[in-house]
């Protein structure tokens, strides 16, 4: 089995941007998997939330552009397109924990990363330990 590892939008926004201070972490986690053979996943959702992040950092459109275009040429990172089923199982996972502040996109991360049999995320997002995950962005 692979030793693939789930990256959620924190982790891309670290990866992203040099002064982020879980910057050199992100990119080691990175190295770590790709030298073990795993990929990098992640989801369409989590690029599209990813993309107000990248405004409300002030990064240059241009600089936005070349990061997706890298990460879409990349063969060690795959992105899963949430399809209907996997976003019916989000939000009713969003909908069966009130107690949690989790998005749907979270919710959805959490259903390709159970189905994927994942359970390391590059990510600084508690909600990821609540929901049972190893955080590897501390």
């Amino acid at each position: 089995m692979r030793p693939d590892r789930f990256v959620d939008t924190s982790g891309w926004a670290a990866w992203a941007r040099s002064r982020d201070p879980h910057h050199k972490a992100a990119l080691d986690r990175a190295d770590e998997t790709s030298r073990a053979g795993g990929r990098l996943v992640t989801t369409n959702w989590v690029l599209v939330e990813l993309v107000p992040l990248f405004v409300r950092m002030r990064v240059k459109k241009a600089d936005q552009f070349a990061f997706f275009d890298d990460l879409h040429a990349t063969p060690t990172i795959e992105v899963e397109v949430v399809d209907p089923p996997t976003e019916a199982a989000a939000w009713a996972r969003w909908r069966a924990r009130p107690d949690k502040d989790w998005s749907v996109v979270d919710c959805a991360s959490f259903v390709v990363m159970e189905r994927r049999g994942l359970t390391e995320a590059v990510t600084a997002d508690h909600h990821f330990e609540q929901a049972g995950f190893v955080r590897l962005l501390k």
